[in-house]
C-alpha cells in the first residue's frame, strides 16, 4: 500500500518511528498498571460500590474492582449487559439504570459476550480490554493519514490518539474508543471508493452508539453529482440506519417501552457549552491550574479550536470533513446532562471531530498554534489514564523485620471513615470523612518497633489528636499547607494495633467541584512505616519461646 512508503524512508524518519513506538509503549504501561491481581483489568470499567447499587446474579461470584465510595460510570451498565445480553432478565432490569437506553448500544457488549464465551469473568475482561484493542487498532489505521514522517503527524497521531475524550473512553469503559475505530475504517474505504463496503460498516457503528449515524454524509459523493449517485446514496443511507431501527424494534417488543434519548441529552445551541465555560472560569479562580477547572479550561480550549477550524473551513468534497461537521454541530446543540459533572461526556461524544480537525488542519507553519491548541488536551492523557491508587502506605525497613516467615507482610487495615486512596505522580493519600480509625498488622510473633512519617492537610483550620489506643501519641493543628509527622519508636504488639485519628471540627463540602462534592475532614498523606527493629525486651531466650 501507498502510505507504507514514508517507513522506508531517512534516517530522520527512523526517530519518527521512534517516538510512535514510545507512544504506544507508554500507553502499553500506563494499561499494565491497571492488572490486578485476582482482579484483572476490570479497574477499566468503573464498577461502583456507594448508595443501593444492584448488580445481576451472575457478578455475585465474580471478582472485580470496585470503587466503594463512588456511584460508579456508564460501563458498569454495559458490561453487565455484556455478562447477560438476554433483556427479559428481570435482574438486568433493576441493575440498569434505564435498560431500554443501554441497550441500543448492544454491539461492543454482545461483542465482549462473544470472545468471553459467555463465562462471567472472560466477559468483564474481554469488555475491559475492548478499548485498548480498539486503541491499538486505531493507532496503526491512523498512519494512513499521519504517517512517521515529520512533527506535524506525530502531533496530529498522537493528539487523536491521547485526545481527552478516547483516553476517557479507554479508563472508563466506554463506546466511544471502538467506535471511533469502525468510523475511521469507514473513511478509509471511503476514500479507497468502496462506498458499499463502508455502508456496511457504518451499518454496524450504529450498532455501537446511535451517534455514529451522524456519519452518513460520507457515503454521499464529494463531487460529480448525479440523479443515479442521489439514488445510491439515499439507499447507502437506508441500509446504515436498518440495523438499529430494526433494533431499536426489538427492545421495544421485548421490554414493551421506548429507550429514550435521556433526559437533558440536547438543549438550545451553546446554552450547555457557555456554561460549562462559566462553570471552568469559577472553578479555576478559586482553584487555580491545581484545580479541575485548569483541566476543564485546556478541554474546552481543544474542543473551540477543533470546533471553529472544522466550520469555519468547509470542505465538503473531503471525506473527513463530512464526518466532522455533523460532530461540530452536535458540539454545539449537546445539553446540560452531557457537559455534567468532570469531565463531563461532551469531549467523548464528539471525538470523531478531533480525528476529523487533525486531518483537516493544512499543513505550514502557520498553522501550527491551531494544531497545537486543538490538540491541547492531550497532555491530559496522564492523569485521565491514572489508575486506581491501590495502596496509600508505603513499607521501608529490612524485609525480614516486615515480612514474617510465613510470608505475610506487615499491612494497614483503613477504616470505613476513609476515602478510598488516591495519588498523583509525586504523592499519595487518603481522605477522612471525619474521625477515623486505622489499624496497624504485625505479622511476627514479637513485638517490632517503627517510625511513622506522614503528612496531614485539610481545607480548612483544624486540630488533630492522634492516639495509639487509649494513649495519646500527637495532636497538633493542620490546615491547607500541609503538617509534618514523624512518630519515632512506635512499638507495634504481634496482630492488629488501632490507631484514631480524632479532629475537633465536622467535615465541609467543598465550594469547588475540585473535591467531587464529598464530605471531607482531612487526609493522610505519603504515610510510611519504617520498621526499625524487634523489640529487644520481648527476644525469645535461647531454645524458649517469645516472653510476654
Amino acid at each position: 500500500m501507498e502510505w507504507f512508503k514514508p517507513f522506508l524512508g531517512t534516517r530522520a524518519r527512523i526517530g519518527y518511528r521512534l517516538a510512535y513506538a514510545a507512544a504506544v509503549g507508554f500507553f502499553l504501561w500506563i494499561v499494565a498498571q491497571c492488572y490486578i491481581p485476582g482482579k484483572g483489568f476490570t479497574c477499566l470499567i468503573v464498577f461502583g460500590g456507594a448508595g443501593q447499587v444492584q448488580r445481576i446474579r451472575e457478578l455475585q461470584t465474580v471478582n472485580y474492582y470496585v470503587d466503594k465510595d463512588s456511584y460508579g460510570y456508564d460501563g458498569q451498565y454495559y458490561a453487565q449487559l455484556a455478562v447477560k445480553p438476554l433483556l427479559m432478565s428481570r435482574d438486568l432490569a433493576t441493575a440498569e439504570d434505564n435498560l431500554p437506553y443501554r441497550a441500543r448500544r448492544i454491539l461492543f457488549s454482545g461483542l465482549a459476550y462473544l470472545l468471553g464465551l459467555g463465562q462471567p469473568s472472560w466477559v468483564l475482561e474481554a469488555y475491559a480490554l475492548e478499548n485498548v484493542a480498539a486503541w491499538l487498532l486505531l493507532a496503526w489505521l491512523l498512519l494512513r493519514w499521519f504517517p512517521p514522517t515529520g512533527p506535524g503527524n506525530l502531533v496530529r497521531w498522537v493528539g487523536t490518539l491521547f485526545a481527552w475524550g478516547l483516553t476517557t473512553s479507554v479508563r472508563q469503559g466506554l463506546m466511544d474508543g471502538p467506535s471511533l475505530l469502525l468510523i475511521a475504517w469507514g473513511v478509509l474505504l471511503v476514500e479507497q471508493g468502496r462506498r458499499w463496503s463502508a455502508t456496511c460498516v457504518l451499518g454496524v457503528a450504529g450498532l455501537g452508539r446511535e451517534t455514529n449515524l451522524l456519519t452518513l454524509p460520507v457515503l454521499a459523493p464529494g463531487a460529480d453529482w448525479s440523479w443515479a449517485e442521489v439514488g445510491r446514496t439515499a439507499v447507502r443511507w437506508g441500509l446504515v440506519v436498518v440495523p438499529l431501527a430494526a433494533w431499536v424494534a426489538c427492545i421495544w417488543w421485548i421490554c414493551g417501552q421506548p429507550s429514550n434519548a435521556g433526559v437533558g441529552n440536547f438543549g438550545p445551541p451553546f446554552q450547555a457549552y457557555l456554561a460549562k465555560w462559566f462553570e471552568a472560569w469559577r472553578d479555576f479562580r478559586v482553584g487555580g491550574w491545581d484545580s479541575l477547572g485548569g483541566w476543564l479550561l485546556i478541554m474546552l480550549v481543544s474542543l473551540t479550536v477543533q470546533l471553529l477550524v472544522v466550520l469555519l473551513r468547509p470542505r465538503w468534497a473531503q471525506p473527513w470533513w463530512r464526518v466532522g461537521a455533523p460532530y461540530a454541530v452536535l458540539l454545539i446543540v449537546l445539553g446540560p446532562a452531557v457537559w455534567d459533572g468532570f469531565p463531563g461526556a461532551a469531549a467523548r461524544v464528539v471525538v470523531p471531530l478531533t480525528l476529523a480537525f487533525n486531518a483537516l488542519v493544512p499543513r505550514g507553519l502557520r498553522w501550527w498554534p491551531l494544531l497545537l491548541l486543538g490538540n491541547l488536551s492531550a497532555i491530559s492523557a496522564v492523569d485521565q489514564l491514572r489508575p486506581p491508587a491501590l495502596e496509600s502506605y508505603r513499607l521501608e525497613g529490612a524485609v525480614n523485620l516486615w515480612r514474617a516467615p510465613s510470608g505475610q507482610n506487615l499491612a494497614v487495615d483503613f477504616g470505613n471513615a476513609w476515602y478510598e486512596p488516591e495519588k498523583s505522580r509525586h504523592e499519595y493519600w487518603r481522605w477522612s470523612r471525619g474521625p477515623a480509625e486505622l489499624s496497624i498488622h504485625n505479622p511476627q510473633t514479637v513485638p517490632v518497633e517503627v517510625n511513622l512519617r506522614f503528612d496531614l492537610r485539610a481545607l480548612d483550620e483544624r486540630r488533630l489528636r492522634i492516639y495509639q489506643g487509649a494513649a495519646l501519641r500527637w495532636e497538633g493543628p493542620v490546615d491547607r499547607t500541609g503538617t509534618a509527622v514523624n512518630l519515632a519508636r512506635m512499638r507495634l504488639t504481634p496482630g492488629a494495633n488501632p490507631w484514631r485519628f480524632v479532629t475537633d471540627k465536622p467535615p465541609i463540602v467543598p465550594e469547588t467541584e475540585s473535591e467531587s462534592q464529598r464530605p471531607l475532614a482531612f487526609n493522610l498523606r505519603n504515610f510510611v512505616i519504617e520498621v526499625v527493629r524487634t523489640d529487644p525486651a520481648a527476644a525469645p531466650a535461647a531454645g524458649g519461646r517469645p516472653r510476654p
